[in-house]
């Protein structure tokens, strides 16, 4: 049995009192299951600007086509250092490198702190002359709402759009009114309602969770760039997915939602899993599609 399929990922209750330090171990248990990274995978801490990271590269990766990325870990857990093999396996697929962002975490740092670092990243790389449309924004879990509300503050500030934007099990509604949070809470062995509430809560602090620039879902997705977005169908942010769908179509955005039968949240981790490899697959094509040139060269 893979071991997103174990129940035993999150299943104690948690309540107003159950420390950060015991909420950020429930996503240890998720980033545990990514394995190695690619054996020709290199990591390099650097700096975008203020914001530090690390940038992430493969054999196939192009100088031209960047993925900014931003780890999940429900805001208070994660580092571009957990998510490598996940990052360092995107770049292969899409044929780019990464910048992996070390975005500033809950309790400790609130809302808007990590969005702010998201959008300072992405400036650094234009002042740095990088071309928009080489750029490619993504994310998981609370890293893939970040790439979405970073979407937003970029186009409300007035800057280019990136060239894309691809998210796997995106946490977009810090609200949690996804119909999949009650009708999925027995099967996803990962996430919990619980969770996700102390989470959130550590995030904004008195801030409302129906703020757009923390819950884009509850923006309007005009001018955004295509999106590309990957859920299982038994987690319980499957409907955070699947309205994004909608928000796009409603503003004519360029959208493909794929929710896998069977699958837990950010079942991308399993490498052995074949859905994992198919997703994989497609979010690359897409990257390759949408950002640089579409012939693979060194990473400079």
């Amino acid at each position: 049995m893979p071991i997103w399929q174990t129940p035993t990922i999150g299943r104690n209750r948690l309540g107003p009192d159950t420390p950060p330090a015991e909420l950020r171990q429930r996503f240890v248990s998720t980033f545990q299951r990514f394995g190695p990274p690619p054996e020709d995978a290199q990591f390099q801490p650097a700096e975008l600007g203020p914001i530090k990271g690390e940038w992430v590269t493969v054999e196939r990766s192009s100088a031209n086509r960047i993925i900014l990325y931003f780890h999940g870990g429900g805001f208070i857990a994660g580092s571009p250092e957990t998510h490598r093999t996940l990052v360092a396996r995107l770049c292969d697929a899409g044929f780019a490198r990464a910048f992996s962002v070390a975005y500033r975490l809950a309790p400790e740092y609130v809302f808007p702190a990590g969005l702010r670092d998201g959008v300072d990243a992405y400036r650094a790389l234009l002042q740095k002359g990088v071309e928009p449309s080489s750029i490619v924004l993504a994310g998981d879990d609370a890293g893939g709402g970040l790439a979405f509300a970073s979407l937003l503050a970029i186009r409300n500030g007035g800057m280019p759009m990136p060239a894309a934007c691809v998210a796997m099990s995106p946490w977009v509604d810090l609200s949690l009114s996804g119909w999949s949070v009650l009708t999925n809470a027995k099967t996803d062995m990962s996430l919990s309602w619980d969770l996700l509430f102390l989470t959130a809560r550590h995030y904004l602090k008195k801030q409302s969770p129906a703020d757009p620039y923390a819950s884009p879902i509850y923006a309007s997705f005009r001018d955004f760039p295509p999106v590309m977005v990957h859920a299982g169908s038994l987690e319980i942010l499957r409907d955070d997915a699947s309205r994004i769908g909608d928000k796009a179509a409603e503003a004519n955005v360029p959208i493909s939602v794929e929710i896998y039968d069977g699958m837990q949240h950010l079942f991308q981790a399993d490498s052995e899993l074949q859905e994992a490899k198919v997703s994989l697959q497609r979010l690359g094509q897409f990257i390759r599609q949408r950002a640089g040139r579409a012939t693979a060269s060194a990473a400079q």
